[in-house]
């Protein structure tokens, strides 16, 4: 709880870093603003992060994409550093009150550093696979307020409060809602990061942008009832934040929807479906974690057993369960080590429309039980929905103009007019290999649903 108390306890020495990084180049955390980062660096559960990767299973389809969600903290936080430079540049604009003081600046990149640092095995998979388990934004929170982490113990140790408003700024919440929403909104320094990295490490190009010229071409707007908000130069900034936004469509298109990484997906979560299953019937598998035994019970897991949790601890349960006595989830993990993925069928037209994908899915289950396979784990009907480009009538992002009145940013682009609100939704028929031919097939004949 904050007590409105800014005692400071700061170690006798100020550390310094300065790191080579594939996506940004020179990333220095020098400044009285990144002091924190360089502590942070050596926390128990900021290290955790080097053993989750940042997109999961997507170095099955793409091999470079190996990256943690260790070096995506250091480049959101150097983004943010990036981004607190141009802010101080227009700060003219802006009344005193509504600057950013130092002590927002050093809690800013410290949000920055911290917002993923609640994620579990493979990202966001894992949070998906088990029923009733929290996000990783309640994971997140957890680790920054609980006394007993080194992260909240290391941000207290600046000034009392520290966590709570670094806590309170990762959620999107602060005095100044431009800052708040520079941590999490639609221009966010963790969308900055996340798409140059992943481009980078995927090789796919499509997710490249103008990070410089974008973040010169920001400005401030007074938003009616809101206080200042960022803002784009619609002289200079909107070909920048076009390609931003598109370039989040692209990658979506081309990585974040790859027909192997969504099959492989849902392997892992029917792996530790069936795993649970195993052990709510009293046959619980080995290295079976105590995280996952509270889930099964349908308790919340404490934070400790949560954090033992990693991408290792995954892998290697995998191995053992190869060795199980039940022959689907023996089946499946070892299916997973050899990279002998489920087969995909994409589904169009009708048959792709919700109202339809009931009838889908009973007949892809018919198929496979008549041809003695597990109408449960062999067959999987995936879908996926993602909206690139959204943002509230009621708080867009303006675009400015030395004449004339700040515009909505979809109403002065062709671009993002035509992609506002607009989904990307593919509907895939998942199965195991053995029972391809015999479902496409029937899902392609006259007595079934066509694909």
């Amino acid at each position: 709880m904050d007590t409105g108390s800014h005692r400071v306890r700061r170690p006798a020495t100020v550390r310094r870093m300065i790191l080579r990084d594939p996506v940004h180049g020179l990333v220095s955390f020098e400044a009285p603003e990144s002091c924190l980062v360089p502590r942070l660096l050596d926390a128990r559960e900021v290290q955790r992060l080097r053993r989750i990767r940042q997109l999961g299973l997507t170095s099955l389809a793409f091999p470079g994409a190996e990256h943690t969600r260790f070096a995506h903290a250091i480049g959101a936080a150097h983004v943010m550093t990036l981004l607190l430079d141009r802010l101080r540049s227009i700060e003219h604009m802006l009344p005193v009150e509504h600057r950013i003081t130092p002590r927002d600046a050093r809690e800013a990149v410290a949000a920055a550093f911290l917002h993923d640092v609640g994620h579990g095995p493979l990202s966001h998979l894992f949070e998906e696979s088990v029923p009733g388990l929290p996000k990783h934004e309640h994971w997140t929170d957890a680790i920054v307020r609980d006394s007993g982490t080194d992260v909240h113990r290391i941000l207290e140790a600046q000034a009392e409060g520290t966590a709570e408003r670094v806590a309170a700024l990762v959620r999107g919440e602060h005095r100044l809602p431009y800052l708040a929403h520079s941590v999490s909104g639609l221009f966010d320094i963790d969308r900055c990061d996340y798409l140059l990295r992943d481009a980078h490490a995927t090789g796919v190009r499509y997710g490249d942008f103008d990070l410089p010229w974008l973040l010169r071409s920001l400005l401030v707007h007074d938003a009616p009832h809101r206080g200042p908000e960022l803002a784009i130069d619609g002289a200079k900034g909107l070909p920048a934040i076009e390609a931003f936004l598109i370039a989040r469509l692209f990658m979506f298109q081309q990585v974040y929807l790859h027909k192997a990484t969504r099959a492989a997906e849902w392997m892992v979560r029917a792996v530790i479906r069936r795993a649970v299953e195993r052990h709510q019937q009293g046959h619980t598998p080995d290295h079976f974690p105590a995280a996952l035994r509270e889930a099964a019970l349908g308790t919340r897991p404490t934070l400790g057993a949560y954090l033992e949790l990693d991408d290792a601890w995954l892998t290697t349960a995998m191995h053992a369960w190869e060795r199980d006595a039940d022959p689907i989830l023996s089946n499946l993990c070892a299916r997973l080590r050899s990279r002998a993925l489920f087969k995909t069928l994409e589904i169009f037209g009708e048959d792709a429309k919700p109202a339809s994908m009931g009838a889908l899915l009973a007949h892809a289950q018919t198929v496979v039980r008549e041809a003695g396979g597990d109408e449960t784990y062999d067959v999987h009907l995936d879908e996926a929905i993602v909206v690139p480009f959204n943002e509230p009538s009621d708080d867009p992002m303006m675009v400015l103009f030395a004449k004339g009145p700040a515009r909505p940013l979809r109403e002065v682009s062709f671009l993002l007019e035509r992609i506002a609100g607009a989904s990307i939704r593919r509907v895939r028929v998942v199965m195991a290999p053995e029972h391809r031919d015999r479902l496409v097939a029937a899902l392609r004949s006259d007595g079934g649903p066509s694909a």
